[in-house]
């Protein structure tokens, strides 16, 4: 029964994909006209499409959640409301997950037409013992082997000896599969949470909503399945002692040695998609196409793929071109602007170890930054246990860093200022008995505006994200005066929560140990 499973999984998974990209292929774009956009971003739109893939709608389909019982709840609902296809990618499901592995079961048995696929690291979801996220979902596969295909990720960057004599939990330190989508059918939840309880209950982080959007939906399925060519797939077995078997797919590729099939497939994936983009912008002097309604659509979205060690780097060169073309338009103002009315950046994430590129465009640019991270309290690693509980203090010695190069460049915000300046501000988030995984960019054209862009996904902007793990990331921007709203009610609640650092400071709580810049030194890269 599970040798025919298996055969059948193979069989599906190469249909579905290889029939994904020829179908992609023969859809034909429909040239948009970015001349609603705002000025400060319209190039960048028309730049950005010569790379990524455009998906144009109307903004009555996207909706912004910021609790993480209403993402929850919202999940749950787009699970038990699924009748042809669940798509789930995380990082992993918790043990504790009870309500949502029910929905799961119920939904399959109520419709027989239902598959669920899911994508899911396989170091971490394979942690020895009996409350592993393998083990968990392994009742669902051994009832519905031919419904439930599940994809585990391994790294290439572990291996060798060194695959041999790491432990379980650090060796997800050499990169993990990352991408945070939740699909049902034709409508998304995308998120940077992962499935555990502290994601549904006290753990901050971002929540956009897709409904109805076929094509959006059909680019995730489309980019998991792709992925899958290069992962394991989770069978069960009778003959193993966990219950299961990990199956490899590709006889011809050492699943250590993926790197040159994961660049080329990942690589082609978004060729295709982006030639077959239902929306093309046009150049900025253009105006709407004839036949297409003005109401039609009012949002752009393009996804961003950054596997740094598929060579893969999308997400860098989106955010150097969406620098350039901020800063280009800011002319040079010594000693200090008398009032800035320039473009603001909102810039958080919940692991702030900004990567050093991004740090270089921050600090080089003419514009308002306004960077929100983690305070040590609101760190998830918090507290912890062993070596793990060093973490808070580390992205302590990367927050002064960062302020000492913003210190050295002259661009510190002033102290106590209610103004707004073109140089860089630091706040850290702290709520009481919570903590913070948050993370994007939101871009207004200036201090008084709501944003016009943002940055949302699964990517933390850091060193990590940009090298190691597997990120996708999407890029929104909208001219709906009512989504703009929503975007800039998102960004002020988190810095509701948030106090000015500025890296300084000797106090008990912000002290960092020898041993944790010892720790950083060696695995800095890794945080």
């Amino acid at each position: 029964m599970f040798n025919a499973a298996r055969n059948a999984l193979l069989h599906t998974r190469w249909r579905v994909y290889s029939a994904v990209l020829p179908i992609a292929a023969a859809q034909r774009p429909r040239n948009i006209s970015t001349a609603s956009f705002d000025p400060t971003i319209r190039q960048f739109l028309v730049k950005l499409a010569e790379h990524q893939p455009c998906f144009p709608m109307n903004s009555s389909s996207v909706s912004i959640l910021h609790e993480p019982r209403l993402f929850y709840q919202t999940l749950l609902s787009m699970i038990r409301n699924a009748r042809h296809r669940l798509l789930i990618s995380s990082l992993y499901i918790g043990s504790e997950d009870i309500e949502l592995i029910d929905a799961l079961k119920t939904s399959l048995r109520n419709n027989p037409a239902l598959h669920v696929y899911l994508h899911l690291d396989l170091n971490r979801s394979t942690r020895p013992g009996p409350d592993s996220t393998a083990q968990i979902l392994l009742p669902l596969v051994r009832e519905h082997p031919d419904r439930v295909h599940i994809s585990l990720f391994r790294s290439p960057k572990l291996k060798g000896l060194m695959a041999r004599v790491v432990p379980p939990r650090f060796n997800e330190g050499w990169g993990t599969w990352h991408p945070k989508i939740y699909g049902a059918d034709d409508s998304l939840l995308i998120s940077g949470a992962n499935l555990n309880t502290s994601y549904f209950s006290n753990r901050q982080d971002r929540y956009l909503r897709f409904t109805d959007q076929p094509r959006l939906a059909d680019y995730c399925f489309g980019f998991l399945q792709a992925a899958s060519t290069f992962s394991y797939s989770l069978l069960p077995s009778q003959d193993s002692a966990d219950g299961y078997v990990l199956h490899w797919p590709d006889a011809l590729t050492h699943p250590h040695r993926i790197e040159a099939k994961a660049q080329q497939t990942l690589a082609n994936f978004q060729t295709t998609q982006r030639l077959s983009s239902p929306a093309l912008p046009a150049s900025l002097t253009e105006q709407k196409p004839p036949g297409i309604a003005e109401d039609d659509y009012d949002v752009l979205v393009y996804p961003v793929i950054q596997a740094g060690q598929f060579n893969i780097r999308e997400e860098e060169r989106c955010l150097g071109l969406l620098f350039r073309e901020l800063s280009s338009q800011r002319p040079p103002q010594f000693p200090s602007p008398v009032e800035y009315d320039g473009p603001v950046v909102d810039l958080t994430s919940g692991y702030f170890a900004l990567y050093r590129p991004y740090q270089q465009a921050i600090i080089n640019s003419r514009l308002a930054c306004r960077i929100l991270a983690a305070s040590p309290k609101a760190n998830g690693f918090y507290a912890s246990k062993g070596v793990s509980g060093r973490i808070p203090e580390a992205y302590t010695l990367f927050e002064r860093r960062f302020m000492s190069a913003v210190r050295t460049a002259g661009k510190e915000w002033p102290q106590g200022s209610s103004e707004v300046f073109p140089w860089v501000q630091l706040k850290e988030w702290e709520r009481q008995g919570w903590t913070y995984h948050a993370k994007g960019i939101w871009i207004r054209p200036t201090p008084s505006s709501t944003p016009v862009l943002t940055l949302f996904g699964s990517t933390n902007l850091n060193s990590r994200s940009a090298n190691l793990d597997t990120e996708l990331s999407f890029v929104l921007a909208t001219t709906s005066q009512k989504l703009r709203k929503r975007l800039a009610d998102e960004v002020d609640g988190l810095r509701a929560h948030a106090r000015v650092w500025r890296g300084e400071g000797n106090s008990e709580e912000r002290r960092v140990r020898l041993g944790t810049r010892l720790l950083v030194g060696v695995v800095g890269g890794m945080l």
